[in-house]
């Protein structure tokens, strides 16, 4: 039984002595521990918010017919939190940029050449994120935060090849 318990005599007069009332604190100790049930009982715990990424297939499929080159924009993750952004193929590529994440640079990027491939082809534009050894991970989470934001409906995370390693020698960024 917990409770307070004071041991002092208190006295007015010579000859009488009082004791102090002791307080039995067992009621509330029990409804504390009851508050405590309670709300942990009845709190939503944060739920972790999950994005829905479709991997490649990593299996060998013969006859797909291939995209052309002005529809796909490659976004190499280098580092100091720097991406190389270009367009068609590693080799010649006709739009070049280094982006930084700080600046929105990347979303802009996105959002300007989407509008343009839609312009000219007519149809939706695909992004290859192809992150680097010297990249971070919070890199990669920006860049498919900022394709959900500029709503490109068909990207892919790919392994980088050499020719956009050397690309990213280039730009100092690997």
């Amino acid at each position: 039984m917990a409770e307070l318990n004071t041991s002092e005599k208190t006295g007015r007069r010579s000859g009488l002595s009082r004791t102090a009332a002791r307080v039995d604190l067992t009621a509330m100790v029990d409804l504390a521990f009851l508050l405590i049930t309670f709300f942990m009982l009845t709190t939503t715990l944060q739920k972790n918010n999950a994005m829905p990424v479709a991997m490649p297939d990593k299996t060998e499929v013969v006859d797909v017919p291939g995209v052309p080159a002005s529809r796909t924009m490659t976004v190499c993750l280098g580092k100091n939190d720097k991406a190389l952004l270009y367009m068609g193929e590693a080799g010649k590529p006709s739009y070049q940029k280094v982006v930084d994440y700080g600046r929105m640079g990347l979303r802009q990027s996105l959002l300007a050449k989407q509008q343009d491939v839609k312009a000219t082809t007519g149809k939706d534009m695909i992004v290859l994120i192809k992150p680097s050894d010297h990249s971070i991970y919070n890199n990669l989470v920006n860049t498919l935060d900022e394709m959900n934001i500029a709503k490109v409906e068909r990207y892919a995370i790919v392994d980088i090849a050499d020719a956009d390693i050397n690309l990213l020698k280039k730009q100092q960024l690997y």
